[in-house]
């Protein structure tokens, strides 16, 4: 590890031994925001059954502050996670789970290679589904303040539902960010997409029935087109204007149709002609993360179903990976 990284590590450990017990100000922060929930129509019988539990979690900060994304060069991120034995376990998913998966495809348009490589990247196929209580990691994630506003507003949408009785807040365990379910839906996305598939009048994002529909609904819904590529990882000339090089995930920026780009592609041969008129970015991921990284390498011009992705998680690296197992799924099914 660099001695960057070991300083990052270093100063998370203070910043998490910090909040090594709940602080008295969480519990203040717990009844005002119940003062919130109360106005936003939750029932005070709800908000006491489903919040008697919750306590600061610090754990859930230190991750917060020291995810994959944040540190693992893009060679290592997606090395992880598209390995040939997730490749085989996922044909091995697919074999047993045959008819479901390709009646999903064909009613939501979305292809089985890429619901695959969402559930195999997210949850290892619903064999890992994370443990902590959702409850619990939401209301940490709203106390602090990196990003209080979303996950407040995740965790009223997570209440209403417990109000409405479309999911049970016992079940309620998964990742450290909040996300539930073999896809990882986090509370905004269970409301906005997810789908009761086998009409039995309960929405279980841990049964793969609701769970694919809902995937590929969200997917379908969003944008996703089954006739465009995602990436094609490319050799940048170093002619290339800075400003069209993205490093952050944020929201891409100098978009130019593919064929612009072409002059300062050095290995502009793989890309299809049919394509040409695409508006596509370019991004160079590694650049303002890893230390020392080549400002044009690795890179990679991406298009708008790279983004779709990056809609599930507003990561390069995930998106990357996705996209790159996706493929090894093509080659195998």
């Amino acid at each position: 590890m660099k001695l960057v990284n070991y300083i990052f590590v270093f100063v998370i450990f203070i910043y998490s031994s910090s909040f090594s017990e709940s602080p008295s100000s969480f519990l203040t922060w717990k009844e005002n925001f119940k003062k919130t929930a109360l106005k936003n129509d939750i029932s005070e019988k709800t908000f006491d059954i489903a919040m008697a539990n919750v306590k600061f979690l610090p754990n859930v900060i230190k991750y917060d502050r020291y995810q994959p994304e944040f540190y693992e060069d893009t060679k290592t991120y997606i090395g992880k996670r598209t390995s040939s034995k997730k490749v085989s376990k996922g044909v091995n998913f697919y074999k047993k789970n045959f008819n479901l998966i390709n009646t999903i495809e064909d009613q939501y348009k979305i292809e089985k290679e890429l619901l695959l490589a969402l559930m195999g990247i997210e949850t290892n196929f619903g064999t890992y589904v994370g443990k902590m209580d959702i409850l619990s990691s939401l209301a940490t994630l709203s106390y602090d303040q990196r990003r209080s506003e979303f996950f407040t507003n995740e965790l009223l949408i997570l209440l209403k539902l417990i109000e409405n009785n479309q999911i049970d807040y016992k079940t309620l365990y998964g990742s450290w960010a909040g996300a539930f379910g073999y896809f990882q839906f986090m509370p905004s996305t269970m409301k906005n997409y997810a789908i009761d598939f086998d009409k039995n009048s309960y929405i279980d994002l841990k049964n793969n029935k609701d769970a694919y529909a809902s995937a590929a609904n969200y997917l379908s819904k969003i944008g996703w087109n089954d006739d465009q590529p995602c990436f094609y990882k490319i050799d940048l000339s170093p002619t290339i204007p800075k400003k069209y090089l993205n490093v952050s995930a944020k929201k891409l920026h100098n978009k130019k149709k593919l064929k612009y780009f072409r002059k300062y592609i050095i290995n502009s041969d793989i890309l299809d002609k049919k394509f040409d008129n695409l508006e596509v970015s370019l991004i160079t991921p590694d650049k303002d993360i890893i230390p020392d990284a080549e400002n044009l390498s690795p890179a990679y011009v991406v298009f708008d179903n790279y983004e779709i992705i990056l809609k599930w998680n507003r990561s390069l690296r995930f998106s990357l990976a996705v996209c790159t197992l996706k493929d090894k799924f093509n080659d195998e099914l």
